[in-house]
């Protein structure tokens, strides 16, 4: 199974002739190669898989997902009466 993960994106720059960006996932950060989305800019969502954007979402997609994502982890969490890692 794929997982694509939302995210915002917060800083856009260059690496080695990659286009990179700093993308915000609730409150984490990671380095993403944007080169599969050359549309997407600063403040755009994107879904995040394995390091790649590989398509654009808008904002309200995002939080949906994002949503979604949050209730899999506590029904886990819950079924196994502790905190996922």
């Amino acid at each position: 199974m794929c997982l694509g993960i939302p995210g915002r994106v917060l800083e856009v720059h260059d690496d080695a002739g990659l286009r990179m960006a700093t993308v915000d996932f609730g409150g984490i950060r990671r380095e993403v190669c944007l080169d599969c989305t050359p549309d997407a800019g600063v403040g755009s969502y994107v879904i995040v898989h394995v390091g790649f954007a590989i398509t654009e979402v808008d904002e309200v997609e995002a939080h949906r997902t994002l949503e979604v994502l949050r209730a899999m982890a506590d029904a886990v969490e819950g079924e196994l009466g502790e905190p996922l890692p």
